[in-house]
């Protein structure tokens, strides 16, 4: 039997979305990382929750990917 790698829930505030269509474009880039399970983009409050296995896919890197798709981000305790 082999463990599963741990995944952990990371949020995120991101700034920059001015149409429904941003949501897609970091949902996109994002998921596109190793080690990334799930992402959703709250386009209302700002928020992009993403399901990761941190050891695959670091807080850095998925800002970075924010950053790729045209958005600044940063990590976010709520």
């Amino acid at each position: 039997m082999t463990a599963t790698p741990a995944t952990i829930r990371t949020l995120f505030r991101a700034e920059g979305f001015s149409c429904p269509s941003c949501v897609t474009k970091i949902e996109k880039q994002v998921g596109r990382l190793d080690g990334v399970k799930a992402v959703e983009v709250k386009f209302a409050s700002g928020r992009v929750e993403v399901e990761h296995d941190p050891s695959l896919a670091t807080t850095d890197e998925i800002v970075a990917a924010i950053a790729k798709a045209g958005y600044t981000a940063a990590p976010s305790a709520f």
